[in-house]
């Protein structure tokens, strides 16, 4: 409940959000502005502080002395995001915009949003910084975002502030010299064991419908759960033993006012130049697919989880089937990806070259295979390590 005259609303997260009028259009629409804090007390202090800030600005308008009704507040970092991603609307992919929309609107805003470009500075940002990393998660267990993701955030703030300067003039923060923390703990992915890997083989080939084909492809694959919801029989050429990855089904949040409902699927090309690939099939996975478009005939426009031209399966779907699974198997949980994870990982250990594994995973460097992807197994490091009596000889 907020007390009476003010309006400070304590949030399921836990923290207090305060409101209040920064500015009005030029048909007098009101523009808001937002603070937030953990207590009730530090938001009232922000909330006031804020207050006093935009009246002032308005008392100033009001007398010509610094801008003309209607441009009031047209100078703060909310404007100035508000204008870029306008900008670059038409310029990114639509997942790509929603993304920094979203960065934008969830991190940025609410906690700097209020402040002039001009006022930014290295400084303030190192502490922006610290704070994501410690208490940016929202919610009730609340902690700190992943180093990575707060260096997406400042590297969209940077975007945002090198616009504002290109377009007002305006004289940019030194963002360049920020110094982002690393975290300490190892990312940790999920890869199934070989005895996990056999246990889910065996499932998929013993129950055969085309949800299940689609897990074994991916398994042998190591193609994305977008990239398979999206795959049409017509891009697997079993004559040629190839898949083509031209597509992916994602589900985005509809950003058009009068949409219907809060998300849509869209089917689209990949990202980037090298998720669009070919891919070799395997001898005894390209026999599996033969045998179910022999058994189940389908048409060259069909999506291979369906069967059908009209029907598709989006990723969430394609990831509860997936867990159900894991639990039908007595298979310790995972995600989807980790069936990526998996493929990675035995091609190293089948000694692939790490250059055609990363084409194959449509990676742009074979960097990010090696750093993201690839878990060798202890059995592995053994192998490895015994090696070492090949060339070193002990008395």
């Amino acid at each position: 409940m907020s007390r009476r005259g003010e309006n400070i609303y304590k949030r399921k997260d836990g923290r207090w959000e305060g409101r209040y009028i920064k500015s009005y259009t030029g048909d007098g629409k009101a523009c808001y502005g937002y603070v937030y804090a953990k207590t009730y007390r530090e938001v009232r202090e922000k909330y006031m502080e804020s207050r006093r800030a935009a009246d002032a600005l308005k008392r100033s308008a009001d007398a010509g002395e610094r801008m003309a009704p209607g441009e009031i507040g047209k100078e703060s970092l909310d404007a100035a995001s508000e204008e870029w991603l306008r900008y670059i609307r038409k310029r990114v992919k639509e997942s790509t915009y929603i993304r920094y929309k979203n960065i934008i609107k969830n991190h940025i805003i609410p906690e700097i949003g209020m402040l002039n470009p001009e006022e930014i500075d290295s400084r303030m940002i190192n502490h922006y910084a610290d704070y994501l990393l410690e208490n940016g998660k929202k919610g009730r267990n609340a902690e700190g975002l992943s180093t990575k993701y707060v260096r997406d955030i400042i590297s969209i703030l940077k975007l945002v502030m090198q616009y504002d300067s290109s377009v007002h003039g305006r004289n940019p923060a030194a963002l360049d010299k920020l110094d982002i923390r690393r975290e300490n703990r190892e990312r940790v992915m999920r890869v199934l064991s070989v005895t996990e890997q056999d246990a889910l083989c065996r499932y998929l080939r013993g129950e055969k419908c085309f949800l299940n084909l689609g897990i074994l492809l991916s398994l042998f694959t190591g193609i994305r759960i977008g990239e398979l919801c999206a795959l049409k029989w017509k891009n697997i050429r079993l004559d040629d033993g190839v898949i083509y990855i031209r597509y992916t089904m994602q589900r985005l949040q509809n950003d058009e006012s009068g949409s219907r409902g809060k998300t849509r699927i869209l089917i689209s090309v990949p990202k980037s130049k090298s998720s669009s690939r070919c891919i070799p099939i395997p001898e005894f996975m390209a026999a599996v697919l033969k045998e179910y478009k022999t058994g189940f005939p389908v048409g060259e426009e069909a999506y291979l989880l369906t069967g059908d031209s009209k029907r598709y399966v989006e990723p969430r779907t394609m990831q509860y089937r997936f867990k159900k699974i894991l639990q039908i198997c007595g298979i310790e949980d995972a995600n989807f990806h980790s069936l990526r994870h998996t493929f990675a990982t035995r091609c190293v250990e089948a000694g692939f070259d790490v250059k055609s594994l990363s084409e194959i995973l449509g990676h742009a460097n074979v960097n990010i295979t090696l750093n993201r992807y690839v878990h060798p197994s202890m059995e592995l490091k053994r192998q490895n390590m015994s090696k070492l009596g090949d060339y070193i000889k002990i008395m």
